[in-house]
């Protein structure tokens, strides 16, 4: 009878199931105190690191302190206590970097040999951290307090007595825990922060300037600014939002960096705001002096009632109700174009089943999650425990701020005792989607180049003013703050380059055509070409440029509508995808095999800088293709007309006037608007225009025969 109780109490708090080795008493109590961090090793861009602690005990996790936000000497001060069966099995001590969103960076490890520890006697343990893939590397020290003593029996009885009662307690909370956790991720408000400028910063370069960026802390978001070069006096004109979980505010964390190329950054200040102390639907200016530093910052804070996101059952639906429906509809009609422009539109997401999905774990199951974004905005369901395929039926609602976002659902397999396991991924431009209709999308690997296993089944609307939708096209694009970060690839690298050499060719091929013409290769296409030159520029206006480009949209158009579609599928933006792919699978497979990259360290961020450039060289000249391709109908329609437009006033207003009229907006700006964010219209349009990797990206997989979604068809004026 002793024994099944030890060993019920075991299982209750997660210990060894191991028999007891010969000649030990019996049940032992463990009291940890985990005291501090020391010398923590840095795992985010900024030099720090966002550490949290987990003590696991025969492969079982027993503990998990808070986390300490950007600090390598975290103080915890936490106390536990761990009833231990079997002295011989150590206590396992992981550190980890706290990552929103993201897998947590692994810091490094150590043991704790139980059977060094005397009974009943206090002990200070510092314990040194590894890596087992690197165990050179110093990742810092962890420090403890111990005290192991017997423990007494009916203590223990107690002890599984309070087991039994959390066991009892949790089988009434479970009834509403879908209600909780709907809860915790819905936010209260939304908080618009727009960086103008900084004054008088401290200097940090031998030349007596300092290349400032800015980095933002609520909560778990981040945001991180542009980095301005070689100044004191900063003009960002940078605007983001934040969602707001606490009707009474928070904290927003600001620190002001040095960009220093193959070094650490310096640190040149910090402030606070404290959103508590500023009145809501109101824009406030604050001028911020920076703490530990010199300078302040000049900032506009805003604070907004919560957007219509919401988080419910299948039977709870918006547009099925005719009430709610004709509300939604009345709120993006054409006579509500030009109120609240920035609310674009409603999105209703559907997360039903999954069906044949990968298996995580070693029992041949997974328990699988989703979890379903909109830009910044993300939500999660539920998770279902030991399925394959799992049944979710919940609804999400979304605000549309930009009709050419993408929504991106992905599954995971959670996991207790470390981060969340992939298990596949869509993305579905918001344009491309089908009103109404039940589908299922093949789950694609985390590049989204190719398949993997199993298909989710979503049932998507939308609507949106289009008048909205093509204003907002004309403003800066949303960043998304939760991004991998840059990382050098040979084979990422060699794509960009191609991409590059394509979009030159291209421009080549032209120039030899129409040198072609001047040599006379062929004499009826030369002939023919001279005799439109003469025409053109004997009758040259200035409004003929735009009405060339809206007559090539328009010959496009009617070749694709015709079914004679000269648009090629990029075999080699394909392949090098794929091959992308293959890379990443032997370095997470094997990481001997990166010496390659290490040796190209020093110098990784030169590196990553033209892998950047070449990629935003290509999607440059890949987007202006696309415009004319028609590979974005709304955009190309949206050409269209601003092309018909320009027409019309270069053919009717004199040159003079237009350039009168630009100069004047140019000149008086910034006093109509001393805080405008710069932007220009033409590239905010080429940027909602997709490049070829994304257009890969996004298309969508052909299902297995085996899975043949129940489709519904639904009446839907949207």
């Amino acid at each position: 009878c002793n024994w099944i109780l030890r060993r019920e109490i075991t299982n209750s708090f997660g210990t060894s199931n191991a028999d007891f080795p010969p000649g030990d008493p019996g049940m032992y109590q463990l009291d940890v105190t985990l005291r501090r961090g020391q010398n923590l090793a840095a795992r985010d861009r900024g030099g720090t690191s966002d550490p949290y602690v987990k003590f696991k005990l025969g492969g079982k996790e027993v503990f998990r302190s808070k986390t300490v936000h950007k600090n390598l000497n975290p103080v915890w001060e936490e106390k536990t206590c761990i009833l231990i069966d079997n002295l011989r099995e150590p206590l396992y001590i992981k550190v980890f970097d706290y990552d929103f969103g993201l897998q947590d960076d692994f810091i490094g490890s150590a043991f704790l040999d139980l059977t060094s520890l005397e009974l009943n006697r206090q002990t200070d343990v510092t314990l040194s951290l590894k890596d087992p893939h690197y165990p050179d590397h110093d990742l810092g020290s962890i420090f403890l307090s111990v005290l192991l003593a017997p423990g007494d029996q009916r203590e223990a009885t107690m002890l599984m007595r309070k087991s039994w009662k959390r066991s009892s307690k949790f089988q009434t909370q479970s009834l509403r825990l879908s209600d909780l956790h709907r809860k915790s991720q819905l936010w209260r408000g939304i908080v618009s922060v727009t960086l103008i400028e900084g004054r008088e910063l401290k200097a940090m370069d031998a030349n007596g300037l300092s290349d400032p960026y800015v980095k933002f802390r609520l909560g778990h978001q981040k945001y991180k600014s542009k980095i301005v070069p070689k100044t004191l006096n900063p003009q960002w004109r940078e605007q983001f939002d934040f969602h707001l979980y606490e009707e009474r505010g928070g904290i927003i964390d600001i620190t002001v960096w040095d960009k220093d190329v193959g070094k650490k950054d310096d640190f040149i200040g910090r402030c606070q705001i404290d959103l508590s102390t500023l009145s809501k639907e109101q824009t406030h200016k604050l001028e911020m002096p920076l703490e530990e530093g010199e300078g302040y910052l000049v900032l506009l804070v805003t604070l907004t009632a919560s957007a219509a996101v919401t988080i419910s059952d299948l039977s709870i639906n918006s547009l099925e109700d005719q009430k709610e429906r004709e509300e939604i509809l009345k709120r993006y009609s054409p006579m509500m174009m030009f109120h609240n422009i920035s609310d674009v539109g409603f999105l209703q997401v559907k997360v039903i089943r999954a069906e044949a999905l990968m298996a995580a774990d070693v029992t041949g199951k997974s328990d699988p999650f989703c979890v379903v974004e909109l830009n910044n905005d993300r939500l999660l369901t539920h998770t279902v425990y030991r399925n394959l395929n799992p049944e979710w039926n919940k609804i999400f609602t979304f605000n549309i701020k930009d009709i050419h976002s993408v929504l991106e659902v992905t599954v995971y397999d959670e996991d207790r005792d470390r981060s969340a396991d992939f298990l596949g991924k869509v993305a579905i431009p918001l344009l491309s989607i089908q009103n109404g209709e039940q589908k299922a999308y093949v789950l694609k690997n985390k590049q989204l180049t190719g398949p993997t296993k199993g298909v989710i089944y979503l049932e998507i609307d939308v609507i949106f003013n289009a008048v909205k939708a093509s204003i907002r096209t004309l403003m800066p694009k949303e960043q998304k703050y939760i991004e991998e970060e840059d990382r050098l690839s040979k084979q990422l690298l060699l794509r960009n380059f191609i991409r590059m050499k394509h979009c030159i060719m291209a421009l080549v091929t032209a120039v030899c055509y129409i040198s072609s013409c001047f040599d006379w290769d062929s004499p009826p296409r030369s002939l023919a070409a001279f005799l439109l030159f003469l025409f053109v520029v004997w009758n040259f206006e200035l409004y003929m440029i735009p009405l060339a480009l809206l007559l090539l949209l328009v010959w496009n158009y009617f070749l694709i509508v015709s079914g004679k579609d000269n648009r090629q599928h990029d075999t080699v933006v394909e392949d090098m995808l794929e091959d992308e792919e293959e890379e990443d699978d032997r370095d997470d497979k094997d990481s001997e095999k990166k010496g390659f990259m290490n040796r190209l360290y020093a110098i990784q961020e030169v590196c990553v800088t033209v892998q950047n450039i070449l990629d935003e060289i290509a999607s440059f000249g890949e987007r202006i293709k696309n415009t004319f391709n028609w590979t974005v109908p709304f955009l190309s329609w949206l050409a269209i007309v601003a092309l018909s437009v320009f027409t019309v006033i270069l053919y009717f207003i004199p040159l003079r006037y237009i350039v009168l009229v630009w100069g004047i907006n140019k000149f008086t700006k910034k006093i109509r608007n001393p805080y405008a964010i710069d932007n220009n219209e033409l590239l905010d349009f080429l940027s909602r225009v997709p490049s070829d990797v994304q257009v890969m990206q996004y298309h969508e997989l052909k299902q297995d025969p085996t899975h043949s979604p129940s489709k519904r068809k639904k009446n839907n004026p949207a």
